[in-house]
């Protein structure tokens, strides 16, 4: 194999490092402050604890999330009244920045303190494009972060094993 056959090879791999910079263009310059917009929008009128950050992980990787920090204040005074109860921070929604420039979308949820971590700490949501990043999407991944952390505090009892009468 000759050295001239690798031109077409050398040429994909420009094309595929034009995109990722692309990507990533598009998130620091309009992605990432619409999601930060659209989530300090629901954190300004649901005041039910929850918070936006900002986090600048490991090397070029960045993210936006959305997480229960305390306690709404309209349910304090029922938690006062059982004096053992305690609330677990740390479930949130997350929008991370991957190497490639795409938008991972997932939910953490809460990690009681000394618990080993479990297979289901989080859900995948998604991996899109930036350019398919929109007000409508962030939305629709709060409302399925929402269900995810409503289904995490009052899980639905799994149908028990057995009989069941066919006739009635």
């Amino acid at each position: 194999m000759k050295i001239e056959h690798l031109e077409e090879r050398i040429n994909e791999y420009k094309n595929s490092i034009h995109t990722v910079v692309n990507k990533r263009i598009q998130w620091e310059t309009e992605v990432k402050d619409l999601i930060q917009k659209v989530l300090s929008e629901a954190e300004e009128k649901y005041k039910i604890g929850w918070k936006v950050q900002q986090l600048s992980w490991i090397h070029t990787n960045e993210a936006i999330n959305i997480t229960f920090d305390s306690f709404p204040q309209e349910l304090i005074v029922k938690t006062n009244q059982i004096p053992t109860y305690q609330f677990l921070q740390g479930g949130a929604l997350v929008f991370s920045q991957m190497y490639n420039g795409d938008i991972e979308i997932f939910t953490v949820f809460p990690l009681p303190e000394n618990w080993m971590p479990v297979e289901k700490d989080m859900v995948e949501m998604g991996v899109y494009s930036p350019a398919a990043i929109t007000e409508k999407l962030v939305v629709e991944k709060i409302d399925e972060f929402l269900k995810e952390m409503i289904k995490w505090e009052v899980p639905i009892p799994k149908s028990k094993v057995g009989f069941r009468n066919i006739n009635p």
